[in-house]
């Protein structure tokens, strides 16, 4: 039972500049998710299980904490941390590397490790994230980005999806019609206003995609989505999947890196390409960073749920205050993210700044949209987090164009969390 004591609210009103308005609709909003809540506590204590069986299965111990340096050869941490992620997948191997520097970078070193110059790719669930055009070669311009696939002669094709659904007989065209060497799979929904896909709809992508063309790989972006469903993608036919621990898998505690899984003979390709043919996983000292990474994983089933509760109260929030949501306050999920359609830049940035307020670390910051690398539009960007740029810990942003939706995400602990939403509500 929540502390909605008279006391509570007086103090929240007193001290965070929380309306009376947004008191009433936050009550309303907590009786009317009692549901949905109970849904989302039954998801992580299964996740929980499924992490506690991996760390016993694979006999974790504090040696595994210790530090290596140099070339990191025999790193036991990082090795079993591997063979953990894997079991936690339903994966042959896993590769979890704390300088792998964010997640783009995680998906473009599997794109490069499994295509070759004159292989065909497929973005089959629409335009990828924008950080991801110039990874591909798609940005708008006459030449290619440099070091891009489409400069090493990777050629890009795109299945639209319909009526925000995947187009399974568009993406059996394709590839009826040309050699398709990987399939990329966004789950998340990115800058789009979509629903994010569940697991079983990859795996109904997965199944079209080996039906037509069985040795097509499928390469799924699971940012945003690991733990959120009581599988993962792998789990229905992907062949690599890829994540970073500044978002779900890191439980808020991992500092920076990225995970892959999926099959033995992928992951290991992905490894030459991180490091170098022939050394491939064998190398990487971890200087200190395992328990972190341990530890974070151990705890972000109960942080995504502390998450995704974030968000369906966001939703019903604003949903009572007239503003249209994706997903609804009440919907299943297979992300972390909450799109919120504002209808003008004025409320996106008004929404933007005050998550900023009601955030733990640079809470007396104002944030402000600016030209950020990677993003054709100025983006606007609330990020007050004990990791820079951690998506798991509450965040919000947006880029300032039509239809001027925002994008919050994160919330390591909902009682926290919350009182951000309460201060955003405020200002409507």
């Amino acid at each position: 039972m929540r502390n909605n004591s008279a006391e509570y609210i007086e103090y929240l009103k007193n001290n965070f500049g929380i309306s009376d308005k947004a008191i009433e609709l936050y009550m309303k909003a907590e009786a009317r998710l009692e549901g949905v809540f109970e849904r989302i506590g039954q998801t992580a204590a299964f996740n929980q299980a499924k992490v506690l069986k991996a760390f016993q299965n694979n006999r974790i111990s504090y040696a595994h904490f210790g530090e290596t340096t140099g070339y990191g050869y025999d790193d036991l941490g990082r090795d079993a941390l591997d063979k953990v992620y894997a079991e936690i997948c339903g994966a042959e191997d896993a590769m979890v590397r704390h300088n792998i520097v964010s997640g783009t970078q995680a998906i473009s070193a599997c794109l490069f490790a499994v295509l070759r110059p004159g292989d065909v790719m497929a973005s089959v669930v629409g335009a990828p994230y924008d950080t991801m055009e110039e990874v591909i070669g798609i940005r708008e311009g006459d030449h290619p980005d440099p070091g891009s696939l489409r400069d090493f002669g990777v050629g890009y094709r795109q299945v639209d999806l319909k009526d925000g659904m995947p187009d399974h007989a568009a993406i059996e065209s394709l590839l009826k019609s040309e050699k398709i060497k990987a399939v990329l799979i966004q789950r998340s929904r990115g800058y789009d206003w979509r629903d994010s896909l569940s697991v079983d709809e990859i795996g109904k992508i997965i199944k079209t995609v080996k039906s037509i063309s069985p040795d097509t790989l499928c390469v799924v972006d699971n940012c945003y989505g690991i733990f959120v469903e009581t599988k993962e993608p792998t789990e229905v036919g992907a062949d690599l999947i890829v994540g970073s621990l500044i978002k779900n898998a890191g439980g808020s505690l991992a500092l920076s890196g990225g995970y892959i899984a999926g099959t033995r003979e992928c992951v290991r390709k992905v490894g030459f390409r991180l490091t170098a043919p022939g050394l491939g996983k064998h190398v990487g000292a971890s200087l200190g960073m395992n328990r972190n990474m341990y530890q974070g994983l151990y705890q972000a089933p109960h942080i995504v749920a502390e998450s995704i509760k974030t968000a369906a109260l966001c939703a019903a929030m604003f949903e009572e205050l007239g503003f249209e949501v994706c997903p609804s306050s009440t919907a299943e999920r297979s992300d972390i993210i909450q799109a919120v359609k504002f209808g003008s830049a004025e409320n996106v940035i008004k929404f933007c700044q005050a998550i900023q307020k009601g955030s733990p670390i640079d809470s007396y910051v104002t944030p402000e949209p600016w030209d950020m690398p990677g993003y054709d539009d100025p983006v606007i960007m609330a990020a007050g987090a004990f990791v820079q740029g951690a998506s798991i810990e509450l965040s919000a942003d947006a880029p300032i164009c039509e239809p001027y939706t925002a994008y919050m995400q994160g919330g390591v602990i909902y009682d926290s969390a919350k009182i951000a939403i309460l201060r955003a509500a405020s200002e409507f």
